[in-house]
């Protein structure tokens, strides 16, 4: 993008490749602090297996009753490179080597080679180790910034994460807007992070992924995880919506305001999977979807978006997004939508 901007002899609007650093998790850390924002206890700058089994000791140390941890890599995306350690077997006397001889049955990733594989993918990018957050009530919020050419740091919108995988940590989609509970504390806490990156002359768009805690009182204590300096899975189903209803998000009341003044919601999805959804064509699927009702309405303002459409046939999913007036009305047409596509698939098959 620098190269076909300088070409063209005009502005990009984006983070330049020379502070592509700041987003990886070591830099991520290390500006969470300068920020004065609340993360994970745990180290970074790592890059081989001792590095890592040095962590979790101190870790342990400092927290005995720590039962596990999640090693990442620098320049890992949608949970891929994360591997989750569970410490719930070891002593309180666990030596070093009993830590370490937990790594060799560590759960990567199949496609980074095996354990052996992924420390050296360790070795080459570096990565961190950081305690899994835990609690009674645990949600995966993030919040989409962007820095203006002028400097100044906008908020634009906040979601709760889909998150499925075999670890639990890739994303999936996501529910917008986030839950008011803690939607603007996250909205102050990324903002403080936003005005660092400012200071370092980054531009463009950013999201920054929390783990929020509900304590006993009913409050929420927000944890935050990384900084993603790019666009992403977040990124289209809001400028869809933001294109088709032509509203604004209101970062105080942390909500979605169409033109008539209605809040508008959605439940979004880019791997949206059902069985024998690949004997589908995108004409088939978008025919059946007006003729039932279940696309977007303009009138209304409401309805299912789909896109993703060629991973029908070859990969047997689609993405969607739905709109609905509440976040009960958005989870109902998600719901309806699958099921609308388990009919088509029946009629079809």
């Amino acid at each position: 993008d620098r190269e076909l901007a300088m070409r063209l002899d005009i502005p990009m609007y984006g983070a330049d490749p020379a502070h592509s650093h700041l987003g990886t998790k070591t830099a991520s850390r290390r500006l969470f602090a300068e920020a004065g924002v609340g993360h994970p206890a745990g180290a970074d700058d790592l890059h081989d297996r001792r590095d890592v089994v040095r962590t979790i000791t101190a870790l342990r140390a400092d927290d005995p009753g720590l039962t596990s941890v999640v090693v990442k890599h620098n320049e890992g995306v949608s949970g891929f490179g994360n591997a989750i350690v569970d410490l719930a077997t070891l002593g309180p006397d666990a030596a070093t080597d009993d830590i370490d001889a937990l790594l060799d049955d560590l759960p990567v990733d199949a496609h980074v080679g095996g354990v052996d594989g992924y420390f050296d993918t360790l070795r080459h990018e570096g990565g961190i180790v950081e305690e899994m957050v835990s609690g009674e009530r645990i949600e995966s919020p993030s919040v989409q910034l962007r820095i203006t050419p002028l400097g100044d740091v906008e908020l634009l919108s906040t979601h709760d994460q889909i998150l499925g995988g075999d670890s639990g940590q890739v994303f999936m989609g996501s529910r917008f807007p986030a839950d008011p509970a803690y939607a603007a504390q996250i909205s102050r806490s990324a903002h403080a992070v936003g005005e660092r990156l400012a200071d370092l002359g980054v531009i463009g768009r950013f999201a920054i992924d929390y783990v929020v805690v509900e304590r006993p009182d009913g409050g929420w204590d927000d944890h935050a995880i990384e900084i993603n300096l790019r666009k992403g899975g977040t990124t289209h189903p809001f400028l869809t919506l933001q294109f088709l209803t032509d509203g604004t998000y209101d970062e105080e009341g942390a909500r979605f305001v169409a033109p008539d003044g209605a809040a508008k919601h959605y439940v979004a999805n880019d791997h949206l999977h059902v069985d024998g959804l690949e004997i589908l064509t995108y004409p088939d699927l978008l025919e059946a979807a007006l003729m039932e009702g279940v696309h977007f309405d303009q009138t209304t303002l409401t309805g299912t978006v789909f896109h993703m459409l060629s991973a029908l046939s070859t990969h047997g999913f689609v993405g969607v997004t739905c709109v609905d007036d509440s976040r009960e009305l958005a989870e109902r047409r998600y719901a309806d939508t699958i099921a609308f596509l388990e009919r088509l698939v029946d009629s079809v098959g």
